[in-house]
């Protein structure tokens, strides 16, 4: 599995320089059964790991431009009545697909972000009292603008809790860079990215992710961790019960891309930042402190991993 995961990561890293670990992230979320939040500047290579991701797990993919006067039937569809039938027509909107990038999801309404809630949590599309089931697997990869840019709207908390994991793609390196300078547009070689894997398989591999074990030892970790956020001086909203199963999920899934039958607490430490992060909010003054990431830091450091 390693060796296979190590293709996928190559093959999309023809077109997302430099960006290992990013990618693997990026699969551990949709493996996992989970969305990804991407919170970075514009030109960093969001649209381009997800239509990359698309294309080399055989998926079908989507991309939406949110703007401020999006409507929830611009994403999931309408009804149109048909005159010859003489009754109204669901048309599917742009959420039926494999793959749906929402790029630049905070720059639209409330409304709209919550058009994905049921889409998200339970694969469907409720319209007019029917419902429609949503292409398996559904894997949403959601961009947001860092909220000092203007024309913004905070996702709200119920919205953010959605995703399984939120990530940075960053700067790329010097030496990086001076390869993106000499070589062109990536996205230019989209098209030539190979499938390396088939829809059909995916089932499999998640009915394999759920075998890894959890020992009770590293669920106590777990729960030692989780505590701490609710009870933290520095920290107003802890983390939720699905949080934490979020983060058992995800590790399950980070030990087997690693060729594990079980979790080890170096799986927790290293995921604990993408799929806590966004679900904790830290109190006013700590919030300014602290910052998100060194407060992530601070929990994994006060908490031990063996309880004495």
């Amino acid at each position: 599995m390693r060796k296979f995961i190590e293709t996928l990561v190559n093959e999309i890293g023809r077109v997302l320089l430099g960006k290992d670990e990013k990618i693997k992230l990026a699969l551990a979320c949709l493996l996992a059964d989970g969305h990804l939040l991407i919170e970075d500047l514009p030109g960093m290579g969001k649209t381009t790991l997800s239509h990359a991701l698309a294309k080399v797990l055989g998926l079908t993919y989507n991309r939406v431009q949110f703007t401020s006067d999006m409507l929830p039937a611009d994403i999931l569809g309408l009804s149109i009545f048909d005159p010859q039938q003489q009754k109204f027509t669901f048309h599917k909107g742009a959420i039926f697909t494999q793959v749906l990038l929402a790029d630049e999801i905070n720059r639209t309404t409330p409304k709209t972000q919550s058009a994905l809630l049921e889409s998200m949590e339970e694969r469907q599309v409720t319209n007019e009292g029917t419902t429609y089931e949503l292409p398996q697997p559904f894997f949403v990869i959601a961009t947001q603008n860092p909220m000092s840019q203007m024309g913004t709207y905070p996702l709200p908390e119920s919205q953010l809790d959605r995703f399984l994991m939120r990530i940075s793609l960053g700067y790329p390196d010097a030496e990086t860079e001076k390869l993106l300078f000499k070589g062109g547009d990536p996205r230019d070689q989209l098209a030539q990215l190979r499938v390396c894997l088939t829809p059909d398989k995916i089932p499999e591999i998640k009915r394999a992710i759920s075998a890894v074990k959890v020992s009770d030892s590293l669920v106590d970790y777990v729960q030692r961790l989780v505590h701490y956020t609710r009870t933290s001086d520095d920290i107003v909203v802890g983390l939720s019960p699905r949080g934490a199963m979020a983060l058992i999920k995800a590790t399950k899934t980070w030990a087997f891309m690693h060729e594990r039958a079980y979790v080890v607490p170096e799986d927790v430490q290293y995921l604990f930042s993408a799929v806590v992060s966004h679900r904790i909010i830290a109190k006013g003054n700590a919030a300014h402190q602290i910052g998100q990431d060194l407060l992530v830091k601070k929990i994994l450091s006060s908490v031990p991993v063996v309880n004495n």
